[in-house]
């Protein structure tokens, strides 16, 4: 018997109130994916859509090497044009949802919408990979449920979305949200340093992301934090706030860091050579 896809392991994580654990890429290509469930260590991958050159086979390829290994996939959406991109995601077997540049009530349910069937949502049905293109083993009912059973995230990163956070949580369909510092800072008119991660640290910026977390929780709602490494110290502070839900490293900057701590050290060694 042909099993099309797999159970949401994100959302069953969630459902059992268990912490999870991502990693993210930019990279379209599947066998990046296959490396991650190989370690046996991510409930799931996100693929950064909103940073990253791809077209509509990689969705598929990419949700096909995710379900090799049992583990669940998320993709990171664009404002524009977010309900299509959300749609093609979903019927290529992708099974969760981050929605970037949410600044009203109104985005965050048009976002929802974007991932539900109708009448619900604006989710059509067709002869789309989710139902093994011909639906010779899948049905209607089974396509619903993978569309209920998506994890949808917001980015919380503009001044108007944390002003407004009570009214965009309290949106039916909204699990999880993500606090983005860097988009928040620029959205409060900061600008910093040239060449220095100046809205990290900024106090107006630690507010904001303290307020997201605590409102989160208070209305039920799963915080996630993303994180540069598996720094313990920042990970005890977060899970006393109450966060369960960590994302950790992106390819390009795993990349970045041991080629520059790598090629340094190599270039003090070779310019030691006469």
């Amino acid at each position: 018997m042909v099993i099309l896809l797999q159970e949401n392991k994100l959302r069953k994580l969630i459902r059992e109130g268990k912490p999870t654990i991502g990693t993210r890429i930019l990279s379209s290509w599947p066998g990046i994916v296959e490396i991650i469930g190989q370690t046996g260590l991510f409930d799931y991958f996100e693929f950064l859509a909103e940073y990253a050159p791809w077209n509509l086979y990689d969705l598929e390829n990419l949700a096909r090497a995710a379900e090799l290994y049992n583990m669940s996939s998320m993709i990171k959406i664009d404002a524009v044009p977010r309900s299509y991109i959300a749609a093609k995601a979903l019927q290529s077997g992708i099974q969760n949802f981050l929605f970037a540049d949410i600044r009203t009530v109104k985005d965050a349910e048009e976002a929802v919408k974007s991932v539900k069937l109708e009448p619900k949502g604006i989710m059509g049905i067709g002869n789309f990979r989710i139902g093994g293109y011909v639906f010779a083993k899948y049905s209607v009912s089974d396509y619903r449920k993978a569309a209920e059973d998506a994890v949808i995230a917001f980015m919380i990163e503009k001044k108007s979305a944390v002003d407004h956070l009570e009214e965009i949580l309290s949106i039916e369909g909204v699990d999880m949200v993500q606090f983005g510092p860097w988009d928040y800072g620029l959205s409060i008119g900061l600008t910093g340093e040239p060449g220095t991660p100046w809205a990290l640290a900024d106090p107006k910026v630690k507010e904001a992301e303290l307020k997201t977390i605590k409102t989160a929780i208070k209305m039920d709602k799963r915080p996630r934090v993303e994180l540069g490494s598996a720094d313990l110290d920042l990970i005890k502070k977060y899970i006393e706030l109450g966060v369960k839900d960590f994302n950790i490293g992106t390819d390009i900057r795993i990349l970045y860091n041991f080629w520059k701590k790598e090629g340094e050290e190599i270039r003090r060694i070779l310019s030691k050579i006469s």
